[in-house]
């Protein structure tokens, strides 16, 4: 069951990513040149925040039965 979830959530993962490949490849470079400008302590702490909030979603999800 576990393995079903996590083959679910990379599957979707992956969907959004092509997508966004597929339909805005100049936007990808924008935000890449963008997240230069950050410094690396804040994005690991916007990671992190949607590594958890990634999780309670997917845990959610499996609550509810999906």
């Amino acid at each position: 069951m576990i393995v079903g979830t996590a083959l679910l959530a990379l599957g979707l993962v992956l969907i959004v990513e092509g997508l966004v490949y597929a339909l805005a490849p100049s936007l990808v470079e924008e935000m890449l040149e963008a997240l230069k400008q950050i410094p690396p302590e804040a994005r690991r702490i916007v990671g992190l925040l949607a590594l958890v909030i990634g999780v309670l979603l997917v845990w959610i999800a499996k609550t509810v039965g999906a």
